[in-house]
């Protein structure tokens, strides 16, 4: 806790009005587009949200649909995820990332750059 001192009253700043501000926190929530990791995904909005602290974007991380898969195996599992990607930009997320399930994890600022383009 902070405590700024001011002419006419002190003034506390708390770790949760912190995490209330939008203007010097955003919340990013990440999850895969399996159901049970967006149902606990949506399952943690909620509770944020009860404590006054709204998600800005929402990550869907590993998607097989978003790596556009050429085995009939794996363009199968992509098609499952398309109704849970869906699902989040369409009742959750104000903003959402798709990013595919690569070969190597992108470990670095290079590498990140690169992902987003």
């Amino acid at each position: 806790m902070v405590r700024q001192m001011g002419q006419a009253h002190d003034h506390v700043i708390t770790p949760m009005m912190q995490l209330q501000d939008p203007e010097k926190t955003r919340v990013i929530i990440v999850t895969l587009a399996e159901t049970t990791p967006v149902l606990e995904a949506a399952g943690l909005q909620q509770d944020l949200r009860r404590a006054g602290i709204e998600p800005w974007a929402w990550v869907i991380n590993n998607s097989l649909a978003a790596a556009k898969p050429s085995s009939p195996f794996l363009v199968t599992r992509a098609r499952r995820e398309l109704p849970l990607i869906d699902d989040v930009a369409g009742h959750y997320a104000q903003r959402i990332a798709l990013t595919p399930l690569l070969k190597d994890d992108p470990v670095g600022v290079d590498l990140l750059a690169e992902m987003a383009g």
